[in-house]
């Protein structure tokens, strides 16, 4: 832990800096996955954060950690649009301005609701790589500050402090589920929960199509993937070939990665809506497909799963709540 780029010392920190500027968000437990699993399942529900999802911890930190200069110059990010919603909030709060650059993927809901925070919106190509390329000439043609969605020490951080309030919540977790991405939300909690139970499995859940983290820790080095439309649209984009601190996280302290197909994640989105009454988007459902599918074979404790948030299309929402299992596929209404 102590030659990792995020330590527990840091989350720690971070969980001081931000408090009272985000929500403390309330863990549940689920009678419905419980009797379905054997063990007592609790939901982190993530998805009530201020701006719908837990990016808000991680861009709180840090733009709380720049300077009053590097503030008045400004933030900048390439966002699936979770990240840059978060980081609009952030910067608003603290007299800042952010810049979200994002692909022409991102859907449109998150697009809007990003321009109403009052952030310059760029929308470029269609990955977020090439949203970055953007962001990179920013940062060196007007002198913004970079804060990345994922691959930076107080990003990390910020996020982390979800897995020390699932510990708080439920100190005997044997097994925890997070979505995984590019690795911001997987390391801190990973990071957080080894710390203070060095013995729980922290698995990563994501999406079969354009699994960027998996494809990169199965190389054993960062790789590009072909970014493709997906129900866990925050899911997508790569790690960067240049990943300096997720990658080597998720690779030291992940216990497992579970690839989910469109249908399990549907199904996930399904149960979430009908058995727990809480809308949340792709994403945040890939704990309960897990468990739905049976992909964690068999359970030997007791289970957190985070709920990261909510921004889905409401009416992409209704077309799975009524059955659709893959809005995406070729030829797809």
């Amino acid at each position: 832990m102590k030659t990792l780029p995020v330590t527990l010392t840091d989350i720690e920190q971070a969980a001081r800096r931000i408090e009272g500027r985000v929500l403390r968000t309330p863990f549940v437990l689920s009678a419905a996955l419980s009797e379905r699993c054997g063990v007592p399942v609790g939901l982190k529900l993530e998805h009530h954060q201020t701006t719908g999802s837990f990016k808000l911890r991680g861009a709180t930190n840090a733009v709380l950690s720049l300077s009053a200069q590097e503030r008045a110059r400004g933030v900048v990010a390439a966002s699936t649009g979770n990240h840059g919603r978060a980081l609009s909030h952030a910067a608003k709060a603290e007299g800042s301005v952010a810049t979200i650059c994002m692909s022409r993927l991102v859907p449109q809901n998150k697009v809007s609701e990003i321009r109403r925070l009052g952030a310059n919106v760029r929308i470029v190509g269609r990955s977020q790589d090439e949203a970055q390329v953007e962001v990179d000439r920013l940062v060196a043609e007007d002198g913004l500050v970079m804060l990345p969605p994922f691959d930076h020490p107080a990003i990390v951080a910020g996020q982390g402090t979800l897995g020390l309030e699932i510990v708080e919540a439920m100190p005997d977790v044997a097994t925890v589920l997070v979505p995984l991405s590019g690795g911001g939300l997987a390391a801190g909690v990973a990071a957080a929960v080894k710390g203070r139970s060095p013995r729980t499995r922290v698995i990563g859940l994501t999406m079969e199509r354009g699994a960027a983290m998996k494809a990169s820790l199965d190389a054993g080095h960062p790789v590009q993937v072909e970014e493709v439309a997906s129900l866990a649209d925050s899911l997508g984009g790569g790690i960067g070939l240049a990943n300096a601190v997720t990658f080597a996280m998720c690779r030291a302290l992940l216990d497992d990665v579970i690839l989910l197909t469109e249908a399990e994640i549907a199904a996930g989105m399904r149960h979430a809506y009908e058995e727990e009454r809480e809308v949340v988007e792709g994403a945040g459902a890939v704990g309960i497909a897990a468990l739905l599918a049976g992909r964690l074979g068999r359970l030997d404790g007791p289970v957190a799963v985070i709920l990261s948030g909510r921004n889905v299309d409401m009416g992409l929402h209704r077309r799975v709540i009524n059955g659709e299992t893959d809005p995406f596929r070729e030829g797809a209404a």
